[in-house]
């Protein structure tokens, strides 16, 4: 049973810098994706196996302190910070990053953009099928795709849970020797197919709010009974 309490979540942005190169899988976590792993044991097992686990979320951040968590993380790590931070890194000596996810029209705006903002980083990418469940055949190719390229930075892009399941899964089979970030939304904020927030709303924790403002119909049970069931989660975990 995944606990917020037992999990090892990095402090802060500083500790993100500091990870060591080579194969790790980096993964997120918020108040959304907690309650999807409450329910889901492999995606539960992908974020508490995978090498490092962030806080994207002021709630985690809160909760960690509440709770008096393993963990106590000092500031949200949003998948955007990850991106900028190692897209940044690899701009500065050089490399080849790939893009696994989303559709095409995304993954072309995102080299167009790539081109210009991180010119010394050559982007190659790749768009699976469109479908709940990939076949032996579909994975096969996603991996071939991603080792031929033996890239120095992967993002896989599918959204939670599906992209950590899947990245988890597949680990073994991938021979690859650079960071992974399971980043979902962040390919549509880069290739600017969906709006973030903007930073005031940022700042003060409350992108959330701006998503729900933004789409209603998509967001309101995410945030209205998610958020609820999450603090009923920790209220168990900090009566237990």
């Amino acid at each position: 049973m995944l606990e917020l309490k037992n999990l090892s979540i990095l402090k802060n942005r500083e500790e993100v810098a500091a990870l060591p190169e080579g194969k790790l899988l980096i993964n997120t976590i918020n108040a959304h994706s907690y309650n999807t792993a409450k329910k889901d044991v492999l995606f539960a097992e992908a974020l508490a196996k995978g090498d490092a686990l962030i806080p994207d979320g002021a709630s985690i951040v809160k909760a960690c302190r509440w709770i008096k968590a393993k963990s106590q993380p000092t500031e949200r790590i949003a998948g955007w910070d990850l991106f900028e931070l190692e897209m940044g890194r690899l701009n500065e000596r050089g490399g080849k990053c790939f893009f696994m996810g989303s559709s095409e029209k995304v993954l072309s705006l995102i080299k167009q953009r790539a081109r210009v903002e991180y010119p010394n980083i050559v982007v190659e990418t790749y768009s699976p099928p469109y479908k709940p469940e990939f076949s032996e055949e579909d994975n096969r190719a996603i991996i071939q795709a991603i080792n031929e390229a033996n890239p120095d930075l992967l993002w896989i892009g599918m959204t939670a849970p599906k992209q950590e399941k899947w990245t988890y899964s597949h680990w073994d089979k991938l021979d690859i020797h650079c960071h992974v970030g399971t980043i979902g939304a962040v390919f549509d904020f880069f290739a600017g197919t969906v709006e973030r927030a903007p930073v005031w709303w940022q700042e003060h924790s409350l992108e959330w709010l701006y998503r729900l403002i933004k789409e209603p119909k998509r967001m309101w049970r995410r945030y209205i009974i998610g958020n609820t069931l999450f603090l009923w989660n920790m209220w168990k975990e900090k009566m237990s």
